[in-house]
């Protein structure tokens, strides 16, 4: 007996199109008249995004973009999911972050643009195009910006230990303790047990994807052998105490980047924003380096935040919006815009042709663009399914626990309980769950 939302399992392996009754405007071909006049309207929490389509209206007097800007996250996502149940009021396209795709194509919220968009791909790296296309041959929207994940340390304290930027995670490990042996107060970074997102990179990285797809069910493997072994290596270190194990983005972490005590970051490559505003004493002592790797013969990472731009199913104009989407996030020019003007990392492989200045808290690490490339490219498909919060929830909720307990063996076990809630969570709600 097929659930109400089979027919989603049918888009992801087969690129239907529709889900329950719903009839997207991806159905069939859209006939364009190169002279109509069309106004369409964007979604976006990114800065100044304005600015960066006032270079496309001016060059496109038939294709004008209205920018309107929204709240990122889960509010964005409720206000077009109520929008689209409504049957109006949702834009022509819409921002859309990689983890949140799988519900919006569950809701029949977001367009199937393949037959616009598809001969993208060579211009993203596979990590970041998988993100659109859940593994399938439907495209659900243009990457737009990535977060590839990257080291961040105190140069001068590894210096001083004697210790290079770690290449491996044995490496880190070995700093960690070096680093906290020489003073009681440093650490070379916390182990944030509520923050789901960056756990996500590391097990990314280490080769895990939570969720797939498996004929017409969804597979969940969040308790798998990489993510378990992530677990068990920060468990690990909790345990012994070399690391801290605060949560980030507190008032507490930020004063630690500030004054010395928290030496190191695993972070993203937008780290250099956070570190200006948290750690501006520090400026001109901080390095960026590539991740440590589990095999050094093939690095790897994973991501830490990023979007697409998507085209809705309630557009009428989805030819011209899919249109402006490649253009956003693929041409130099907007590329370009979107790195000085928006201040993002762009998703797009020429993004490195674009950034050839760091940012102002690394000006003097030249290569600051050319490690975040090489990071991008090496990013590890990863898919995300359609009740991420769910999961995300259960792995704060478990994993805050562990952290309290400072057990290694907690963190692992966690893992048991966040597969088994977020599997029974996708049967509660109707989707058919493979195993």
């Amino acid at each position: 007996m097929k659930t109400k939302y089979a027919p989603l399992m049918a888009a992801l392996t087969a690129a239907a199109l529709f889900t329950g009754t719903a009839c997207s405007s991806s159905d069939s071909a859209e006939e364009v008249n190169p002279d109509e006049k069309v106004a369409l309207t964007y979604w976006t929490w990114t800065p100044n995004m304005d600015k960066v389509v006032a270079a496309w209206n001016s060059a496109n007097p038939n294709i004008q973009i209205t920018v309107n800007k929204q709240d990122g996250g889960d509010p964005a996502v409720t206000k077009l999911l109520t929008a689209i149940k409504a049957g109006s009021g949702a834009p022509d396209i819409m921002q859309a972050e990689y983890q949140k795709i799988p519900t919006l194509v569950s809701s029949d919220a977001i367009a199937d643009i393949a037959g616009e968009v598809g001969s993208l791909k060579d211009k993203f790296p596979e990590g970041s195009w998988n993100g659109v296309t859940l593994g399938s041959e439907a495209v659900y929207g243009v990457p737009q910006d990535s977060g590839p994940l990257m080291f961040f340390y105190r140069s001068d304290v590894f210096e001083k230990n004697g210790l290079a930027a770690p290449k491996t995670w044995d490496d880190y490990a070995a700093a960690a303790e070096k680093i906290h042996k020489a003073d009681a107060k440093q650490y070379i970074g916390t182990f944030s047990a509520t923050d789901a997102g960056l756990f996500t990179g590391l097990a990314q990285q280490a080769g895990a994807s939570w969720w797939g797809v498996n004929g017409d069910a969804w597979s969940v493997n969040i308790n798998d052998a990489a993510t378990q072994k992530v677990a068990s290596y920060w468990g690990g270190l909790v345990e012994k105490g070399v690391v801290d194990n605060k949560p980030m983005y507190t008032p507490e972490w930020n004063a630690a980047l500030n004054d010395g005590t928290q030496v190191g970051w695993v972070s993203a490559v937008w780290a250099p924003g956070v570190l200006e505003g948290s750690a501006k004493d520090t400026k001109g002592k901080w390095k960026a380096a590539p991740m440590p790797q589990w095999d050094a013969a093939s690095p790897a990472t994973g991501n830490w935040g990023g979007s697409a731009t998507s085209v809705t199913t309630q557009t009428k104009h989805k030819a011209q919006a899919a249109k402006f989407i490649a253009w956003l996030n693929s041409d130099p020019a907007a590329l370009k815009l979107l790195a000085t003007d928006a201040n993002i990392y762009p998703a797009a492989n020429d993004a490195t042709s674009v950034l050839t200045t760091p940012p102002a808290f690394f000006s003097d690490q030249a290569d600051y663009y050319t490690i975040a490339a090489e990071a991008a490219k090496a990013t590890k498909p990863f898919t995300y399914g359609p009740n991420v919060n769910v999961a995300y929830s259960a792995f704060n909720d478990a994993f805050g626990k562990a952290a309290e307990s400072k057990k290694a063996a907690a963190f692992t076990e966690s893992l048991a309980t966040i597969q088994q809630t977020t599997v029974d969570d996708l049967k509660n709600t109707g989707f058919n769950v493979a195993g």
